[in-house]
């Protein structure tokens, strides 16, 4: 079985030895590169099969937000997990708005850790509690009226369902519909709500309070 291949970008040399220990028990995952920039993650990523990038956002030469800029215009298959210290609502916000696949804080567990590059690997979002109560304390959230307007019963349901991480066959089998049925409202969702990917639409779930 091929295992997923990791890129550690952090500029702390201790952190990235601290990762490669936790990682390499797992059977799934192999850490394939590391990085102590953002310039030095692109460069690896012009050279290398990398499936998901582990990285700070607090980085001397390019910082993680302008890294991960340019990892959706050159590298857009490669999963991006931001691991950081950082869990200021604002930031998190803006880094799934860019197109961060997933957040935790350097505060998580291995089993935590694990299974969020297994789960954003499969094409899925993971954002940790921690993180997700953060963005739950700020304010901001239009009222019912509002978001009844924007969205039907139906869109508010799938989109609920998509923040909680459940794929279009999960969604479908849960809601008897198809999973192309499924697939033609997350598309509606983006362009209704103006964003380009699934964690832009976690992100005005989250905003709203439709989780």
């Amino acid at each position: 079985m091929n295992k997923i291949k990791v890129l550690l970008t952090d500029d702390h040399q201790i952190i990235i030895d601290g990762l490669k220990s936790l990682l390499k028990n797992s059977d799934e995952i192999v850490v394939a590169a590391e990085a102590n920039n953002g310039r030095e993650a692109l460069r690896i990523l012009e050279l290398l099969s990398i499936d998901v990038v582990l990285m700070d956002i607090d980085m001397p030469v390019l910082n993680g937000i302008e890294t991960l800029k340019e990892i959706r215009k050159q590298f857009r298959n490669v999963k991006v997990i931001i691991l950081s210290m950082h869990n200021e609502a604002g930031m998190i916000k803006s880094l799934m708005d860019i197109g961060a696949n997933g957040y935790l804080l350097k505060s998580c567990s291995q089993d935590e850790l694990i299974g969020a590059i297994k789960k954003v690997f499969t094409g899925q979002n993971y954002f940790s509690t921690d993180v997700t109560l953060a963005l739950l304390n700020t304010s901001g959230t239009l009222n019912p009226e509002q978001k009844n307007e924007i969205l039907t019963e139906r869109e508010t349901e799938i989109l609920k369902l998509i923040a909680a991480g459940f794929s279009n066959k999960e969604i479908g089998d849960q809601l008897f519909i198809s999973h192309r049925t499924v697939d033609t409202h997350r598309t509606n969702l983006m362009k209704k709500l103006d964003v380009n990917n699934i964690a832009g639409l976690i992100s005005y779930a989250i905003r709203n309070g439709i989780i």
